[in-house]
């Protein structure tokens, strides 16, 4: 059951204590470089090494298990929102890998003073009604005093080693679909910002909180093999990192279509995360910008939580791939090709006209 606290701002906390952003790209790659690995165990499918989503360790005869963490101070103000956000963002790397979540750890880092009994109630509740929702259990947890308002999940799912979507899976000649509207890093520091209205926020949350799932499952019933989903690092992040993984070229024809309205107007008017920046700074080299209008090609870059999926769909699937999206009414976008290796990762053109 929902519990609401009327009157509480999280985001402004965030904003008091200054926002604990997600590490850049760069400085990541740096520090996990650095490290002196023990040699692998063979039972370790995929790790760290390759940027997939969650990490595959063979478990039983044709299974594996997803294992995945992830966690991050409010991007909304009602706190059972929060939780139901946390929690959707934390199940979709098993969703993106082909699994199914099976159990789930809270993680809460909470302030000594400031933040009420009934605030956390209602954090615990949004997670805990969102993990079930998925099929999983909440099994523990751990907590700690911290000056940030921090909360997430450690999730643990299993998977058919045969049937399993990874960065390396994408194919020439495969169509490529997005499965959710991009901006949410925008249209949430908009909100710190007080410039988000309440319709927009409604619209945010709820993409926010609904789970990969659907989309996950008709990929897997169409054959697919390659997907990845967009967070943190961007949609233009994640399709180099898939690409590069894969030994392809992404070619996306992005359009105004493809963000949630408002966006566009808000990037603008200069209202974006500082991610976005940094995710440009770093992502752009491997990508070819072309003549796609700047507003837009900036945009591509902005951080989002609990994001789509992007599926590498074989082209004789496609239409069945969008015939099951549509029959469970998860929303979708055709945003270009997979074609072989050339200079860059990501080429970016105008979308054609008929």
């Amino acid at each position: 059951m929902r519990r609401t606290v009327p009157g509480i701002r999280l985001t402004a906390t965030v904003a008091a204590a200054g926002c604990a952003a997600k590490i850049g790209p760069g400085d990541l790659r740096a520090a996990l470089a650095s490290l002196r690995q023990p040699p692998r165990d063979r039972r370790v499918l995929v790790d760290a090494s390759t940027l997939d989503d969650a990490g595959l360790f063979a478990h039983g005869r044709g299974e594996v298990l997803v294992q995945t963490v992830d966690f991050f101070t409010p991007i909304v103000d009602d706190p059972y929102d929060y939780g139901q956000v946390a929690a959707a963002n934390a199940l979709s790397d098993v969703f993106a890998m082909g699994g199914r979540p099976l159990t789930a750890l809270a993680m809460l880092c909470a302030p000594a003073d400031g933040i009420a009994p009934e605030v956390i109630a209602a954090i615990l509740q949004g997670g805990l009604d969102k993990v079930a929702e998925a099929g999983a259990s909440v099994v523990g947890g751990h907590s700690i005093r911290d000056p940030e308002l921090k909360f997430g999940y450690a999730v643990t799912g299993v998977a058919a080693r045969k049937r399993l979507l990874l960065n390396s899976g994408a194919r020439a000649g495969d169509r490529l679909y997005l499965t959710k509207r991009l901006g949410t890093g925008v249209l949430t520091t908009a909100l710190k910002q007080g410039k988000l209205d309440a319709r927009a926020l409604k619209r945010v949350t709820k993409q926010m909180a609904t789970l990969n799932r659907d989309a996950a499952e008709a990929a897997l019933a169409c054959g697919v093999r390659g997907a990845t989903d967009v967070t943190g690092f961007s949609l233009m992040g994640h399709a180099s990192q898939m690409a590069d993984a894969s030994g392809v070229t992404f070619v996306l024809r992005p359009e105004a279509s493809w963000f949630l309205p408002g966006v566009l107007e808000f990037v603008a008017a200069d209202v974006a995360p500082g991610g976005l920046a940094r995710n440009r700074n770093f992502f752009r080299p491997r990508v070819d910008e072309g003549d796609v209008q700047p507003g837009i090609a900036r945009t591509l870059y902005d951080p989002q939580t609990s994001g789509g999926l992007l599926v590498a769909v074989p082209s004789r699937r496609a239409a069945a791939f969008e015939a099951r999206l549509a029959q469970r009414r998860v929303w979708c976008a055709p945003v270009g090709e997979v074609v072989r290796r050339t200079k860059v990762a990501v080429r970016l053109e105008r979308p054609e006209r008929g």
